[in-house]
């Protein structure tokens, strides 16, 4: 375990040194939360109020699988850790139940590294001609390239563990379940544009809280 998080830093800081933005501009560019979000990121909070605790995230631990994916995600995103502002880098922990997965998203602001610590977990990504899959262990990495449709899945016994780095502060998700039956998009357009069967379409929609 203390292997990996040496991993994981030694990335993280990799990817750190590499990024070019205001933040390596100016120092850095601890996040204002309070100020609205811009494209180019949150507002600077002002030096004399930045502390060394803006530059420290607590609580990167297991997250509660008890849902319908029976997987957590736990962000370090620039929204939970100010000091990342600017910086072209975050980092996330994933925890899978048995069974359970992260179905197919994309992240339109950044490239993915998945670093596996415990358990197995099968990943992948698609393009139009080809898919991208594999069986990971601890100790092996897995990288979706920036907007790619990708997934994870835990096909192990038990659960399963990784660590996230993404080459933004605030990298996004769009899971395709979500925008496809999460919200109030007619069953009767999604069964015209997706080849499913209404009654299917509407049974997943109950799951997820859409209507229409």
């Amino acid at each position: 375990m203390i292997k990996m998080i040496h991993i994981l830093l030694f990335v993280l800081l990799s990817v750190l040194l590499s990024s070019i933005s205001n933040a390596s501009v100016n120092d850095f560019c601890v996040a204002d939360l309070k100020a609205p979000d811009t494209p180019s990121g949150y507002h600077c909070k002002s030096p004399t109020t930045v502390t060394a605790d803006d530059f420290v995230f607590h609580g990167f631990v297991a997250g509660n699988t008890t849902n319908t994916f029976n997987a957590a995600l736990t962000s370090a995103f620039v929204t939970d850790f100010p000091g990342i502002n600017g910086l072209g880098i975050s980092a996330a922990r994933l925890d899978i139940a048995h069974g359970g997965s992260i179905p197919m998203h994309t992240h339109p602001g950044a490239t993915e590294l998945l670093i596996m610590v415990k358990g197995e977990i099968t990943a992948g990504f698609m393009t139009p001609t080809a898919v991208y899959s594999k069986k990971l262990k601890p100790g092996d990495l897995f990288v979706f390239p920036q907007g790619q449709l990708h997934f994870q899945a835990n096909s192990g016994k038990g659960q399963a563990t990784a660590f996230l780095a993404f080459s933004s502060s605030n990298p996004g998700a769009q899971l395709l379940d979500l925008l496809l039956f999460g919200n109030n998009l007619p069953s009767d357009l999604i069964a015209q544009t997706t080849f499913l069967d209404v009654a299917q379409i509407k049974n997943i929609k109950a799951r997820f809280g859409g209507r229409g």
